[in-house]
This record gives C-alpha cells, structure tokens and sequence, in this order.
C-alpha cells in the first residue's frame, strides 16, 4: 500500500467513525428527550390524574387491529385505603361504597369485562348487615379488553371511592372523564 492509498483508507475509516459517533449521539438525545427512539416506540399512550385522595394512572397497550387493553391503576395517597370491588353494586352494599369502575363511550368500545390484578377481601361496617367486598389496602390495577369501532374521539368513565377502616372515606368519585383519540393503528390521550 502507497503512502496515497494509506492516508485516503485512514480519511475513510475517520469518516465513517464520526458518521457512527454521531448517528449513536442523535440516537440517545432521542431517547432522552422523549422522541421516538428505540424502546419510546413500545411506551404505551399515558395519562393520570388525582381526585378525591386516589392518582388515577390510565394507559392503552398491545393496540393491534383496533383491539387493545386499557389499563388503571388505582393508587390510594395514603397508606392503610383501600378501594371497592369492581363487583360492588353501584350503589354500594346497604349504602356503603362505590364500585371501582371503568366504562368506555364514543369510539372505544369494551370487548370483555373489567378485571382487577387483586385478590377481594370482606370486611364488615359497622351498621351494615352484609359484609362489604374491597381490595387490599394500596394500589389496585384493573384491565378492561377494548375495540375501536373506527377512528374518533371515545371517553373513558371513572368511579371509585377509597376508605380506611381507621380514617374514614373519601368522597366517591363518579363518571370521571378521560378523553382519548382513536385510528386503527393507535389510541392517544386527549390533554387535560
């Protein structure tokens, strides 16, 4: 190899060094600032709020031919509440507590039924005949399989009520909206 041969090989491998520092450079300040690089691409659609002492975090994930799952975590502000069984009758048992519920409208539709990540447990109320069925203290997760039927805008409804046996109840919170909108190949959350 001539000196000529060794400096244009040397000005090639140089290039192409930079060219892949700065390709992996803008890669990372992708990633960091939210874009859509790499593993931002899976992030599923997020949203929350808090009302009534419980942070409500809402997302939809494995969105594949207009089906997905919408998934709520219910997480209560402070220690020792609980939530209400999704199984609970709207108007609570003899009165007492709210149903933790998810009800979709619009352009989603529910394909199954709303299902919680935690065991049910009875308790008993004072003044209350029946037992009360609850989850246990701290944060409950709850699916609810859906379906777009077409692209446009669909509500998600919200209840709940959060107790504590030593502290009392919070105010339930009924019909909560959360605006998303919806195309085949994707749902996104409407802002605030």
């Amino acid at each position: 190899m001539n000196v000529t041969q060794h400096i244009r090989r040397s000005r090639t491998v140089r290039v192409s060094a930079a060219l892949l520092f700065s390709a992996a450079l803008a890669a990372c300040g992708a990633q960091q600032a939210g874009g859509t690089g790499g593993a931002d691409r899976s992030a599923p659609p997020t949203t929350s709020f808090t009302e009534q002492g419980v942070t409500v975090t809402l997302s939809v994930s494995d969105w594949h031919a207009s089906k997905g799952t919408l998934t709520a975590v219910f997480t209560p502000e402070r220690k020792g509440f609980h939530l209400y069984s999704t199984d609970l009758p709207p108007g609570g048992v003899e009165g007492v507590g709210r149903p933790t519920a998810l009800a979709v409208t619009g352009a989603f539709k529910a394909d199954g039924k709303l299902a919680a990540a935690a065991e049910v447990r009875s308790i008993t109320v004072p003044g209350v005949e029946s037992p009360v069925p609850v989850y246990p203290d701290g944060p409950v997760t709850t699916t609810l399989p859906v379906r777009a039927d077409g692209d446009g805008d669909a509500t998600v409804l919200i209840g709940y009520a959060s107790c504590s046996t030593q502290d009392g109840c919070t105010i339930p919170v009924s019909d909560r909206p959360v605006h998303l909108h919806v195309t085949g190949d994707r749902a996104t959350f409407s802002p605030h």
